[in-house]
């Protein structure tokens, strides 16, 4: 490694909130993330979109701060302030300077511990997020890989957009929002994560005193609903849509297989990422068909899914779908050159040791780790896994993920 840095650290307050702190000595900043396990799989099933319209909400006002205070209170201590959720988290997060910790630290926890949800700043911000979904809709990237989810989940909260939709937006109550943050803003549900130069113990001091007001929920204990194979629905669709390139999305997914996780790393790394992947030297530089094509690859709590993506021109899909089948079963994966296993390999630890240097990413990153693993994962044992991972390895992986469930279809074409 190009620097040291101390182990990561984790407690648990009296109150059950687990504390996570991983110290950079050679940055000047404090990244503090507060990550909540709940996302849009997490849903009521009558409210699409709940997750991240709270994540929106919480930013609205306190009750001892207004939406401008908030902003002006972050920015004045030259500092930033940001959330995000996915599928399965959300994550409240900020980045300040270490001599302004402390207020930074009360601010991010009266956001989370103290909103007020004003209604009038509430409905603004519904049309807010409504405006956001029309910018997915806008954007044929985005909205491929969105329907793409919802055709191949049909039955299962997975399935769901992100965003919800229009009407659900529109329809949130303030009892929404209060019931859905009694249920999952509860402590054995939250961790706070503290990344860069940062003391532990001024970090779990910190907690205490304003985490700590943090209590467990009223009723019935929330419960997840599980992925199962047959939650998975293979397809094959295509659609016209108002737009002047061909999206294509291939994919597949299958329940969670811990043992090949740094295979599969490391399959995608030779796949789809990065221009000497297979998909951009077979799709773009030998077949020109393509001007923007990659894999991705998703790590859920119960499943892992794959995808692939390319946009090229409506007459020219047929061909690119047959490429794309055909590299996937062929010998570049089921025998594969163990020369292109060590440079995909070494193409991953440079994008993985590189990460390292980025504080709100490894701050994500912790946090995923412990929420998937159950324990923080080094960058000394991850290096070591990726390493590890050889030519068998990688068919074994393949073999695993494309071979196993049908791979789905949709592709959106240009209208005439």
């Amino acid at each position: 490694m190009l620097y040291q840095t101390a182990p990561v650290q984790q407690e648990l307050l009296t109150n059950g909130l687990q504390v996570v702190t991983d110290s950079v000595s050679h940055v000047e900043s404090i990244t503090l993330g507060i990550q909540i396990n709940a996302g849009s799989r997490d849903d009521p099933e009558s409210a699409p979109g709940l997750a991240h319209f709270i994540e929106h909400a919480l930013f609205k006002g306190t009750k001892k701060r207004s939406y401008l205070d908030i902003a002006r209170n972050i920015e004045k201590h030259g500092g930033y302030l940001d959330a995000y959720t996915t599928k399965e988290q959300t994550c409240i997060y900020l980045r300040c300077l270490c001599e302004h910790l402390e207020p930074s630290f009360e601010l991010l926890a009266d956001l989370v511990c103290d909103p007020t949800f004003p209604p009038e700043e509430i409905e603004k911000e519904k049309e807010v997020v409504i405006e956001e979904i029309s910018s997915v809709n806008d954007t044929p990237e985005e909205l491929i890989f969105e329907e793409f989810d919802l055709r191949s989940f049909p039955l299962h909260p997975l399935g769901r957009p992100i965003l919800g939709s229009e009407k659900s937006v529109s329809e949130f109550s303030d009892s929404d929002l209060k019931q859905f943050m009694r249920q999952h803003y509860v402590p054995r549900n939250m961790m706070l994560t503290a990344t860069g130069n940062v003391p532990h113990d001024d970090i779990v001091r910190l907690s205490e005193r304003f985490l700590g007001k943090l209590g467990e929920e009223n009723g019935e204990q929330y419960h997840r609903q599980p992925f199962l194979a047959e939650h998975y629905t293979p397809f094959e669709l295509t659609l016209k849509k108002q737009l002047f390139q061909a999206q294509i999305v291939l994919g597949t997914a299958v329940a969670r297989h811990d043992p090949i996780f740094y295979s599969l790393m490391v399959l995608n790394s030779m796949l789809g990422n990065g221009m000497s992947s297979l998909l951009n030297l077979e799709l773009r530089e030998k077949r020109g068909l393509a001007y923007n094509v990659y894999s991705s690859l998703t790590f859920f709590d119960d499943l892992t899914a794959l995808n692939i993506y390319a946009g090229t021109e409506s007459n020219k899909t047929k061909l690119t779908i047959e490429l794309i089948r055909e590299l996937l079963q062929s010998d570049a994966l089921k025998h594969p050159d163990p020369e292109e296993v060590d440079a995909a390999k070494t193409k991953l630890l440079g994008a993985h040791i590189m990460g390292q240097e980025k504080m709100t990413r490894r701050m994500s990153q912790t946090s995923s780790d412990i929420a998937y693993f159950g324990r923080c994962i080094g960058p000394e044992e991850k290096t070591a896994s990726i390493k590890a991972v050889t030519a068998d390895d990688i068919a074994n992986a393949a073999s695993a993920i494309l071979l196993a469930p049908p791979l789905s279809t949709l592709v959106y074409k240009p209208k005439r």
